[in-house]
């Protein structure tokens, strides 16, 4: 039998104007916009519609935007009877898939992520570490990469996104030392990411035990969802296991490649995005063309993809 996943953007895939058309279009994505405002007593909404790029890419406000921006669309698709087995998001959006499956309360998680955000920010100084995807790299060769940069600074794997894509995360100098030797070594592709801080590393330890006393303030339900985490790959089975995966998300690899064969071995044969941006779809599809699976795919960022997403899920009913 047919199962269906939503599945949640992460940081990078916002821009100005995410969910504009629904806040304007449909009352209960309105809602979530103006919840969002109220719960962070700030003007969220006006910086997402309105603001400038520059603003928008603030990681304490990325994160609770994008949240938002993802809930609001989901709620769209909810008031039109459309519901998932499994969900899983990467990175941030697995605080998505977390409201979603009624873990965590919608005004709890912006608070947390904002603190998260921040928390990730201060937790290396500005400049001194980022990220770079690497396309078209045999695996067997990560090994190779990650030891030439060893005398340079911290390098770790911050994501395995798809058969051709990892992205690796730390120090500049390492990186850059790295990104060198990926090319070296036959990548088709090193390509350093527009982010102010090395995600998923070590470095970010700091950021996962403020995270903790956060998270360990709020209160979790019991999950509606089957929700796949970051960190393993695989369903949570207790709720008290939530906190330390979030914890470890902080500093560990995402296992979204893995996320996603667990999924489809699983059953899933549909995945929805739900978010800003699409390329989730498409490392959904390659994954599963890997595996040699009839996988579909569609997203959710604005009005017109709704709509044909929509009138696909429905004629397939």
């Amino acid at each position: 039998m047919s199962k269906r996943a939503f599945i949640f953007p992460g940081q990078g895939a916002q821009h100005v104007g995410m969910g504009q058309d629904f806040f304007q279009q449909i009352k209960e994505s309105k809602m979530v916009f103006e919840e969002a405002d109220d719960t962070l007593k700030s003007p969220l909404s006006k910086v997402i519609f309105e603001g400038e790029e520059e603003d928008l890419k603030k990681t304490e406000t990325t994160q609770p935007a994008i949240l938002t921006a993802s809930i609001a669309m989901l709620k769209a698709l909810q008031k039109e009877g459309i519901d998932c087995d499994y969900t899983a998001g990467l990175s941030l959006g697995e605080y998505s898939s977390l409201v979603l499956s009624k873990a965590l309360r919608f005004q709890d998680a912006l608070s947390i992520v904002r603190q998260r955000g921040k928390f990730m920010q201060e937790a290396v100084p500005n400049g001194v570490g980022g990220m770079a995807a690497i396309l078209g790299l045999d695996r067997s060769r990560l090994p190779e990469v990650l030891l030439a940069a060893k005398d340079y600074g911290i390098v770790e794997v911050a994501n395995y996104n798809s058969p051709e894509q990892i992205v690796i995360s730390g120090e500049k100098k390492g990186l850059r030392i790295a990104c060198a030797k990926a090319l070296e070594e036959g990548a088709k592709k090193a390509v350093e990411l527009p982010v102010s801080a090395p995600f998923h590393t070590s470095m970010l330890s700091p950021a996962g035990e403020r995270l903790k006393l956060e998270l360990e303030k709020v209160c979790i339900g019991d999950f509606q969802k089957k929700v796949i985490t970051n960190v393993d790959g695989k369903a949570i089975n207790s709720k008290d296991q939530l906190v330390s995966k979030l914890v470890d998300q902080v500093s560990n690899s995402v296992l979204w490649h893995q996320s996603i064969e667990y999924m489809i071995d699983e059953g899933v044969d549909t995945f929805i995005e739900i978010g800003p941006g699409k390329s989730l779809s498409g490392f959904v599809k390659r994954i599963g063309k890997s595996m040699g699976k009839d996988v579909k795919s569609m997203n959710i960022s604005d009005m017109d993809s709704f709509r044909s997403t929509v009138e696909k899920l429905t004629k397939g009913a």
